[in-house]
């Protein structure tokens, strides 16, 4: 492990950093970086990176077909996408000047996923980046960026960017694992502010990020794989999210579904975990379309696993069929390929388990389509 690494990780194990990044003034933070239950949300400005956070993460997932699907259609039109950009703060080279300087990481992960061939590619990503924003905060082609006005993002051949109108539009070439995925996401709703008019509980009272989704994004794609260029469209999820700590010191790792529903609503919902599988805290919330968000109370949530799969490249075992209870009625969720592990050890460090997946209600109808992600199954979860 490099020098790097070992610092960064030694900065997401030690129990003073949630308190330490958002204190700091060493180095050139903006204000709105802070990370607080008093702050509120500001847009455009708020799409952008927040390098004085700690951790932030942008993740959009989603499922595609052909046109000639007509709509979801069954598991056998579906492709599935996951593309996610992470920045982490290091607390390294604060005074050190230039653009090299390592103050943070940028990751990159994406996947395809094809349920009725079994198939499952995934490529990652990393860059060190100075933690500058760029001139006019316009992210450019030079190098690994992310601008602090709007969502723009930069590392090698991968990007996202958020336009004037509100779509978001994703490019990433990933010739080892022979795909590139072109995207245009288009939000049909106002933003959804995850907890408290975006402020999240992950363990009462401290343990908190700034957090919400754009769910129901229209999404036309180019898939390429292997040379064979597809086009395709469905629906996506969006999530951006920053925080000064990655979970509490007692969580190991969380269960979380993003699901876009047939009736044009939202559901999200997740659940922190101890070694021995109890809940740290849990939550979520509900939207109808056109309606209001309901946000999910920790008691509220309950996820129980119904069937496991077993990496056979890990070890790790990961539930893929789950029965959930939330205020707004019990569901089953199941994954639509059992093989949907990405090992991120080349990158953050992270194994972990991001896939499409099926929602059904209790008389086994498909209610949303979206995506389970599930981390610390195989060990503790550590970014760096």
């Amino acid at each position: 492990m490099s020098p790097l690494r070992r610092a960064a990780l030694a900065w997401a194990l030690a129990p003073s950093a949630w308190a330490a990044a958002a204190v700091s003034t060493s180095d050139t933070l903006a204000d709105d970086d802070t990370v607080s239950p008093r702050r509120t949300l500001r847009f455009p400005r708020d799409h952008g990176a927040h390098p004085g956070a700690g951790i932030e993460w942008w993740y959009a997932t989603g499922w595609l077909a052909t046109s000639a699907a007509g709509g979801a259609g069954s598991a056998q039109d579906l492709v599935g996408f996951q593309l996610t950009f992470f920045r982490s703060r290091t607390g390294l080279a604060l005074t050190l000047p230039g653009r090299l300087a390592p103050r943070q990481l940028l990751f990159g992960h994406a996947a395809l996923t094809w349920p009725a061939r079994g198939g499952h590619r995934h490529a990652q990503r990393h860059a060190r980046w100075s933690g500058e924003a760029p001139a006019g905060g316009v992210a450019t082609a030079a190098g690994p960026q992310a601008s602090t006005r709007d969502t723009r993002l930069r590392l090698g051949p991968w990007q996202l960017d958020r336009g004037a109108d509100g779509a978001y539009t994703a490019r990433l070439a990933a010739p080892e694992t022979g795909f590139t995925l072109v995207l245009r996401m288009a939000p049909t709703q106002p933003l959804l502010l995850q907890g408290e008019a975006g402020w999240s509980l992950k363990a009462p009272p401290a343990h908190a990020s700034h957090y919400y989704s754009q769910p129901q994004l229209d999404t036309q794609a180019r898939v390429t794989v292997d040379g064979r260029e597809s086009t395709l469209q469905g629906r996506a999820w969006l999530d951006h999210e920053w925080s000064d700590g990655l979970m509490p010191p007692q969580a190991v790792g969380w269960d979380w579904i993003g699901i876009n529903l047939a009736d044009g609503g939202a559901l999200m919902a997740f659940v922190l975990r101890t070694a021995d599988g109890r809940a740290v805290h849990a939550g979520g919330s509900h939207r109808p379309a056109g309606g209001a968000v309901r946000a999910f109370a920790a008691g509220e949530v309950a996820f129980e696993p119904l069937r496991q799969w077993t990496s056979p490249a890990t070890g790790a075992h990961y539930p893929v069929r789950w029965r959930i209870d939330t205020p707004v009625g019990r569901f089953e969720l199941e994954a639509l390929l059992d093989a949907q592990e990405l090992d991120s050890r080349g990158s953050t460090g992270a194994v972990y388990w991001e896939g499409l997946s099926e929602l059904r209600d209790t008389a086994g109808r498909r209610v949303g389509l979206g995506y389970l992600e599930m981390t610390g199954r195989g060990s503790a979860l550590r970014l760096g």
